[in-house]
């Protein structure tokens, strides 16, 4: 029962220790506390062996790791151990004060009568020599190095953020590597710039630390003369040698330290520790080795020498030098074999299925349109792209896969062209270091200028250089850079062709955002197989097509659930999906009385269409009318269509719920996005107001 409680209670301080913010905290108020609270020397001396051994492992763990802010710690770790290092400084300063020759701090009298010797003037150059290296070399040269490694760092930044946007938009890397990337880069900017800061706390140990040896010397010099009564030659033995001996115990920790500062702030960022880094990058040349021990080996006919000493590291390279060859030179006939051996093998046909794979979306820029694509040059395209993927999602649910954006030499070079699926859907010429001006309609005074036609939406444009801006917009002109141009484009032909755009893979993708939150539905309607990723698919299609969001998959997925079980026809189900989201279909087209202006059909042409509705296996339902009946039909809704677009009116067609898909798929070639909603999609709280009617014309 005792080992058992003992076992208990052992077990309980190990999980005391393991809470190191709790620890850390005390750690540094009891530094604090040891600038004013004397410290019995045996306290002193445990803790100038704890200040040994943290200059020793600082060192250490700075050679052992990988990248400098891997060691993220270390500016912290810095001035917390030179505040330690300064209340130890102030401790024993007030014991050899107070006590004198009766002083028994066993460090600091080692240092001062063993590593001196006893020689208080041997010591002191010795902690001239060692304060003097520290400051003016090491220390110096670390503070400047963090400085410059802050600033490149910090400058360097939009360029690497830039660049993780244009792997992320091309598809090189996923969304989590370039947050992981991101992480690294602030994690290095915030490393470098706290060393900036940190390695002042250096140089200022240093001076302290001469302050401090001044102040001993001189005060103990004092107190052993006058206070004392010692002798001259007493009190200079023994205030100097107790205060070398301080002054070494705190300089060799703070050389460790700063040692450490030069070490980490000066590392390229590598794969390896310094060590590996060393062997591998010195020993890589040979040649050198084997110049550097003939060297060596001459230099003992130089009297005076040690030629024992000299002989056996001339050797030792040598020996070293000739190893490493042998394994350069084994390595090189093992390239050789290899090769041999792969160009002596049946040569295999190339393979062509990289050749016959289509990028979903591309954009393809001709060689002057290479500047909009390089952020070096100032280029943003890259980030209006990201851009365009983030706000597809948001307003229409969609995820638009990676867009590649190539430059391709048999376009025109001011010319770009964007394809789905290796398809030209869209292409314009720029004029790069130009603007476009465009007259939104109350423009009253021309601006000069080339004119063309904005490969958008057709309309008239002029080309202006970039200094007439301020001049055009006081003018009344929109007037948008080439980058806008391009990604008001690609969003355009998203919004047309995101049918086209959503695929399997993205629905499954949907599908799986939001398993985890509604298992209930995703299980229903997938995992229990009431219908297929394909199945859905097409009516996500059906609803992108007339521009509908599909960001709210949750309602869609339970829409289908319910109506599933007495329909698998994608027409019919994308229609009671369209009701349950009504509310959200409407509210795109409601003025601010909450009123919907729409066109209405002649009940007349509602019969004839509904009449020549036919179930195809395969399409669904299909409008069957012959050509005369179909052109009065036509003709008639874009009667109505001009004259409620004449009228300021966006034209919405009102029509009832059996005829909707099929008025939409009449209107669809003919009326650029088309709006056809049925009476059902309307709800209780929106108004409605008739603006015109399409009628059969009475001779037809």
């Amino acid at each position: 029962m005792a080992n058992t409680g003992r076992l208990s209670l052992l077990t309980d301080n190990l999980a005391w220790m393991q809470k190191t913010d709790i620890l850390v905290g005390l750690g540094v108020i009891v530094v604090v506390s040891m600038l004013v609270i004397p410290l019995p020397t045996v306290l002193l001396d445990f803790f100038m062996a704890i200040s040994i051994m943290i200059g020793l492992l600082t060192l250490l763990v700075v050679m052992f790791v990988q990248r400098s802010f891997d060691f993220s710690v270390f500016p912290s770790l810095l001035l917390v151990s030179t505040v330690f290092r300064l209340a130890l400084n102030v401790s024993s300063t007030r014991l050899i004060l107070l006590q004198g020759s009766t002083f028994d701090g066993k460090i600091i009298r080692a240092f001062g009568d063993f590593v001196v010797g006893g020689n208080y003037v041997v010591g002191f150059l010795i902690f001239i020599i060692l304060t003097a290296v520290q400051f003016i070399v090491i220390t110096k040269g670390a503070t400047r190095t963090a400085e410059v490694a802050a600033r490149f760092t910090l400058d360097a930044m939009p360029g690497k953020q830039m660049s993780i946007d244009s792997d992320l938009s091309n598809g090189i890397i996923t969304e989590d590597e370039a947050k992981k990337r991101r992480t690294e880069i602030r994690r290095e900017a915030d490393f470098y710039g706290a060393m900036d800061g940190a390695s002042k706390f250096v140089q200022g140990d240093v001076k302290v630390g001469i302050i401090i040896t001044i102040i001993n010397v001189v005060g103990g010099f004092i107190l052993g003369m006058a206070v004392r009564g010692e002798t001259f030659d007493v009190a200079l033995k023994t205030y100097t040698l107790l205060t070398i001996g301080d002054g070494l115990v705190s300089q060799i920790p703070s050389l460790l330290i700063t040692t450490a500062t030069g070490i980490i702030v000066t590392r390229a960022v590598s794969d390896e520790n310094l060590g590996t880094d060393l062997a591998n990058q010195l020993g890589s040349q040979p040649r050198a080795l084997f110049i550097t021990a003939g060297a060596l080996g001459a230099s003992i006919l130089i009297p005076g020498f040690p030629k024992i000493s000299l002989l056996m590291i001339a050797v030792g390279l040598g020996a070293l030098g000739y190893i490493m060859q042998q394994n350069k030179d084994d390595q090189f006939e093992k390239t050789k074999i290899e090769e041999k051996e792969a160009a002596m093998r049946e040569h295999k046909p190339e393979s062509v299925l990289p050749l016959i794979q289509v990028d979903p979306m591309e954009v393809e820029i001709g060689y002057n349109l290479i500047p909009l694509v390089d952020p070096e040059q100032g280029g943003t395209l890259l980030e209006r792209i990201t851009n365009i993927r983030r706000r597809s999602a948001i307003d229409m649910g969609l995820i638009v896969p990676p867009i590649r954006i190539r430059d391709n030499m048999e376009l025109e070079p001011s010319c770009y062209s964007i394809l789905i699926k290796g398809v030209e859907l869209g292409s314009g010429s720029l004029q790069v270091g130009k603007l476009m001006a465009m007259d939104p309609g109350d423009v009253h005074e021309k601006i000069e200028g080339l004119e063309f036609t904005e490969p958008v939406f057709g309309l008239k444009a002029i080309w202006i250089d970039a200094d007439a801006r301020d001049v055009a917009e006081r003018k009344g002109y929109t007037v948008v850079d080439c980058p806008t141009i391009i990604a008001t484009h690609l969003t355009e032909i998203i919004k047309r062709h995101a049918d086209e755009i959503l695929g399997r893979q993205e629905v499954q993708q949907l599908i799986d955002s939001i398993k985890n939150d509604y298992p209930a539905v995703v299980g229903e309607l997938i995992t229990e197989k009431k219908m297929s990723i394909g199945e859905i698919q097409k009516v996500l299609q059906n609803l992108l097509r007339e521009r509908i969001s599909i960001r709210n998959i949750v309602t869609i997925l339970e829409t289908l659930s319910t109506y599933v079980n007495y329909t698998k026809d994608p027409g019919m189900l994308t229609e009671y999906v369209r009701i349950a989201l009504a509310r959200q279909i409407c509210k795109d087209y409601l003025d601010e009385n909450n009123t919907l202006s729409v066109i209405t059909i002649d009940p007349e042409i509602e019969n004839v269409i509904r009449s020549s509705i036919h179930e195809d296996p395969v399409e669904g339902r299909v409008l069957g009318l012959d050509p005369d009946t179909h052109q009065t039909i036509i003709e008639s809704l874009l009667d109505a269509y001009k004259r409620t677009k004449n009228a300021g009116y966006i034209p919405v067609y009102l029509v009832s719920p059996h005829i909707r898909s099929v008025t939409f798929a009449l209107l669809e070639r003919e009326v650029p996005d088309a709006v056809v909603l049925s009476y059902n999609e309307i709800t209780g709280q929106v108004k409605v107001n008739v603006i015109t009617s399409a009628l059969i014309p009475s001779g037809a």
